[in-house]
C-alpha cells in the first residue's frame, strides 16, 4: 500500500518511549554526521549529484564502501567509476540513500564489541535475512531496497545491548533450549523495552526515513505482520518474516516452524527454494561479508522435517 503515513505509525508505536528509558550505563552508537546530511539534502530536489557527492567525500569510510559497492555491482561497466559522483549517478539518489544508511549504521556498530556476539556471525545472518527480505518483499509487490535495508538493519544494536547487559542477555540464551518465548518477550518484562522499538527510536533520531523506522519497530511482529491489513503488502511483513529465519540468539524459537507453515497457507513462498536463493545472491553480492554458515545450513533441519531439538543445534552453528 503507498497510503500508508508512515510518520503518523511511528508516532502513535512510539508516543510512551525515549531514550531515557534505556539504563544510562548502554553506550548507544553514534551515526556518521555524513550520512545525516545526505538524507537531509536528498530531500531537496534541487540538490545536485555534485552536492550531494561533497557530502559523501567528508567521510572516507563511506567513500570508500560506496566506490566499492558501485564497481562489483555494475559488473558490466567498461569503466569504474572513480568519484562519488559517478558513483551516486549510476546507482541514484535513492538507492544510494540506502547503501549509505546501512553502511553508516554497521560502521557504528562494528566499532563496538560484544561479550555475547560473534560479529562476523551476526552480520552474515544479518545480510542472510536482507537478502530473503528483498526477494519477499518482490513477491509481495513492496518496497524491494527498504526491505533489504530494513531485514539487514532490525538487529542493528544487538551487540551493544548484549554486551552492556551482558548479563541479562546471557540468561536468555542459557535458558533457551527450555523456554519458548521470543527475545522481545524476554526484554519487555525484564527491561521495560525491546530491542525492536529502542533501534526505531535511535533510527528515528538520526533522521532516518520512516517507513525504516517503521520495519525495525514491527520486526518482531512474525506472520502476524503479513496478516495485518496495513501493513501486509509492505516492506514492514517481508522484514518480520526474514526476523523468522535462525541466528546466533535465536530469537524466535520456533521461527523456521512458522515459516514451515506459511509455504502451505503461501503455495508461491517455497521456504527450500528461498532459501537456496539467498545462499546464491550472497555469494554473487561481494559485500565483504563471508558467508561461512550459509543459509541452506541454519535451514536444513527445519527442511528436513526434524525436531525443534535438533532445529535448536542447527540455528545456533
Amino acid at each position: 500500500m503507498h497510503d500508508i503515513d508512515w510518520s503518523a505509525l511511528r508516532d502513535e508505536s512510539l508516543s510512551s518511549f525515549t531514550l531515557a528509558a534505556l539504563p544510562p550505563s548502554i553506550a548507544l552508537p553514534a551515526f556518521p554526521h555524513a550520512v545525516t546530511q545526505f538524507i537531509e539534502r536528498s530531500k531537496d530536489e534541487s540538490a545536485s549529484l555534485k552536492q550531494l557527492a561533497a557530502i559523501v567525500e567528508t567521510d572516507a569510510g563511506l567513500t570508500i564502501e560506496l566506490l566499492k559497492h558501485v564497481n562489483s555491482s555494475f559488473v558490466g561497466l567498461r569503466e569504474k567509476a572513480r568519484t562519488v559522483q559517478q558513483a551516486l549517478s549510476l546507482l541514484g539518489i535513492r538507492q544510494s540513500k540506502m547503501l549509505l544508511i546501512t553502511t553508516g549504521t554497521q560502521a557504528a556498530v562494528r566499532s563496538r564489541k560484544s561479550k555475547l556476539i560473534n560479529q562476523a556471525c551476526f552480520w552474515n545472518a544479518c545480510l542472510q535475512k536482507a537478502i530473503f527480505a528483498r526477494i519477499v518483499a518482490k513477491m509481495l509487490k513492496a518496497d524491494a531496497d527498504i526491505a533489504f535495508a530494513g531485514a539487514l538493519l532490525q538487529d542493528y544494536l544487538l551487540p551493544v545491548l548484549t554486551n552492556d547487559l551482558y548479563e541479562q542477555y546471557a540468561g536468555f540464551v542459557e535458558n533457551r533450549s527450555t523456554e519458548a518465548e521470543s527475545l522481545c518477550d524476554f526484554e519487555r518484562p525484564h527491561f521495560g523495552w525491546d530491542h525492536a522499538t529502542a533501534a526505531a527510536l535511535l533510527a528515528h533520531r538520526w533522521k532516518l526515513p520512516d517507513d525504516l523506522v517503521c520495519c525495525l519497530l514491527f520486526h518482531h511482529r512474525g506472520l502476524h505482520a503479513l496478516a495485518d491489513k496495513q501493513l501486509g503488502r509492505t516492506a514492514v511483513a517481508a522484514v518480520a518474516l526474514s526476523a523468522l529465519l535462525p541466528d546466533q540468539l535465536r530469537q524466535q524459537y520456533n521461527g523456521l516452524e512458522q515459516l514451515m507453515l506459511l509455504q502451505t497457507k503461501w503455495p508461491a513462498f517455497r521456504l527450500g527454494e528461498l532459501v537456496e536463493q539467498v545462499d546464491r545472491e550472497h555469494a554473487e553480492m561481494g559485500m565483504g561479508v563471508n558467508n561461512d554458515f550459509p543459509l541452506a545450513r541454519r535451514c536444513k533441519a527445519a527442511l528436513e522435517g526434524r525436531t525443534p531439538e535438533n532445529l535448536l543445534v542447527t540455528a545456533a552453528s
